[in-house]
């Protein structure tokens, strides 16, 4: 099938679940930026905004451990470059956990990257980077991390573009102990996010704003040192992962849009690719 037949295809499946939204008074502290930060419409919207002052961020009230997190997110618009917009899971410390989406801003009319990692016990250097097939600015679109104890998928519009399988049983760490809040920022990284920190930031554009509505957890709470789902083993996302339409999906989004991957960088890895490259099959 041609790829704009798949594209229109794809693009109707993906609107078709409901979301459902959250609170963002209940839901999530503003933790820096003062008034650049701001909860709007009774809760129901959330905006950032970054000037040449400083940027803004919040993080969730609840930490969790396993689950299905999805928001909606409409980004900088305009000449972004120098913008970096970070949507993340996150444990603390120095050994922390982490996954992430950052999306890299650009010049008017060139497109978004998407940045993706993870995190294991404080070690990175697992990017992945995509753009997309739509532009990020014109309207909301979900951006999901999908965490259960065998992989983690990362979704856009419900459309798989990354899967980090759980290689422990071969020597990779996986994330699975540690807590996690959900946390996004609007920041200045004009040293290195547009075309290797060639394209400044133009502080005429700013104030930079993202948006963001429909946050929904399906989720392990943790607190207290216990989870929520201890006693409900019925979530489908606890072991989800993905059929064989997710399967034609994600390698469609791997051959049109990624454009690097950590696991074919053979000058950065000379003494040979990390062992869960070996090992994927996406």
């Amino acid at each position: 099938m041609a790829p704009n037949l798949i594209l229109i295809s794809l693009f109707l499946c993906s609107f078709m679940a409901a979301s459902s939204a959250g609170n963002f008074y209940q839901d999530f502290d503003l933790i820096w930026g003062d008034h650049r930060a701001k909860i709007l419409s009774g809760g129901s919207l959330l905006t950032l905004s970054l000037d040449q002052a400083s940027g803004s961020g919040f993080q969730s009230k609840r930490q969790y451990l396993f689950g299905r997190i999805d928001m909606q997110l409409k980004l900088v618009a305009g000449n972004s470059a120098g913008t970096v917009t970070a949507y993340y899971l996150s444990s603390e410390g120095p050994n922390r956990d982490e996954i992430d989406f950052e999306f890299l801003g650009n010049l008017s009319g060139d497109p978004y990257i998407v940045h993706t990692n993870v995190y294991t016990q404080g070690k990175a250097d697992r990017e992945q980077q995509f753009y997309l097939w739509f532009d990020p600015t014109k309207d909301f679109h979900t951006y999901s991390f999908l965490w259960n104890p065998q992989r983690i998928i990362f979704l856009v519009d419900n459309i798989p573009i990354r899967v980090f399988d759980n290689g422990e049983s071969y020597g990779v760490p996986f994330p699975k102990r540690q807590p996690m809040k959900l946390y996004s920022s609007l920041w200045n990284a004009d040293q290195w996010a547009t075309k290797g920190g060639l394209v400044k930031t133009d502080w005429s554009k700013a104030p930079f704003t993202a948006f963001y509505r429909n946050f929904k957890a399906n989720a392990c709470v943790w607190s207290k040192g216990s989870s929520s789902c201890a006693n409900n083993k019925n979530n489908a996302w606890q072991t989800q992962g993905l059929d064989a339409n997710s399967r034609r999906r994600l390698r469609w989004v791997q051959k049109y849009f990624m454009i690097y991957n950590y696991c074919s960088d053979l000058k950065r890895f000379p003494q040979g690719r990390p062992r869960e490259c070996r090992r994927s099959r996406f």
